[in-house]
């Protein structure tokens, strides 16, 4: 009788084991779902809106000016950031600072890329602490899924701000 218990724990701990293993590749590796809140990326994405995040993207080196990514924050790693890819590495930014309406031109340099949110007002992003480097991107949002009203494809830029190269 014993042995019969310790059997099918030890079968269903190793399902669990199994399944927890192919959540984690699924979620580090393909996709997840993603709460944004803050108002940088207004009126784009609002405070809540549930996301879903392609991680392939990033590993496909697959990401492009215009798309809006999900990033580890490179003043603080334990947060993720959600800003909208402005420019790549080699591109000219013509930029200005939070803090002044002085305008600078700055590229990125390699293996970096220029975040910045849509609420240009109240955003920290690149403006702030410079290019970010590729790595700390975590993955790209292509779908609202919450508020189901907003459900679809997110559109692009309102403002209208992507660049083009030079």
């Amino acid at each position: 009788m014993l042995r019969k218990v310790i059997g099918r724990a030890v079968g269903f701990l190793g399902y669990a084991i199994q399944y927890g293993c192919i959540a984690h590749c699924t979620f580090e590796y393909i996709g997840e779902f993603v709460i944004c809140s803050g108002p940088s990326m207004e009126p784009t994405i609002r405070d809540y809106d549930v996301l879903l995040c392609d991680n392939l993207s990033r590993h496909l080196y697959s990401i492009h000016k215009g798309d809006v990514v999900i990033a580890k924050s490179p003043n603080k790693p334990e947060i993720n950031i959600c800003k909208r890819v402005i420019g790549l590495e080699g591109d000219k930014i013509c930029t200005s600072n939070p803090s002044d309406l002085i305008k600078r031109h700055t590229y990125v340099p390699k293996g970096h890329v220029w975040l910045e949110g849509d609420n240009l007002q109240n955003s920290t992003d690149s403006r702030t602490y410079g290019p970010v480097p590729y790595a700390l991107i975590r993955g790209r949002i292509f779908m609202r899924i919450w508020p189901f009203a907003s459900f679809g494809v997110l559109q692009d830029s309102p403002t209208g701000r992507i660049l083009q190269d030079d």
